[in-house]
């Protein structure tokens, strides 16, 4: 069993599109297990967020989640990662690659729809539960 995860923006946005509140929606998964977030994801779901009351919201549900920060060890790692995946013809984006990198330094699966997350090694991936 997972003790942490770590939820893809993909996630978030989808549940804002929906009008559905990731805050009430993620409330019970954090029952469960730990949710942590990293900077890529904020960056991902704040940008995008035209209402300033919804993107507060959300920017406050970030500030109160585990943040994993971004190190020098993160970027070799994810740099490594994405060379490997390119030589086995597997390009996945540099954000989910780092954000995968992320995860696995800390033990969390990633909660995502992108089924691309699928195939980095050595990653627990919770598919999309809403």
């Amino acid at each position: 069993m997972v003790k942490s995860s770590l939820v893809d923006s993909n996630i978030y946005i989808r549940m804002l599109r929906n009008g559905l509140d990731p805050v009430i929606n993620l409330g019970s998964r954090a029952k469960e297990n730990d949710l942590v977030t990293c900077g890529m994801v904020r960056m991902e779901v704040l940008r995008g967020n035209k209402n300033q009351d919804v993107r507060l919201g959300v920017e406050k549900m970030f500030d109160l989640m585990i943040h994993v920060p971004t190190r020098k060890r993160l970027w070799e790692n994810a740099s490594q990662l994405a060379w490997q995946l390119d030589r086995k013809g597997l390009v996945i984006p540099a954000q989910d690659i780092l954000i995968a990198c992320r995860a696995r330094q800390v033990g969390a699966a990633v909660m995502t729809s992108n089924r691309h997350f699928h195939s980095i090694p050595e990653l627990e991936v919770i598919d999309d539960p809403f």
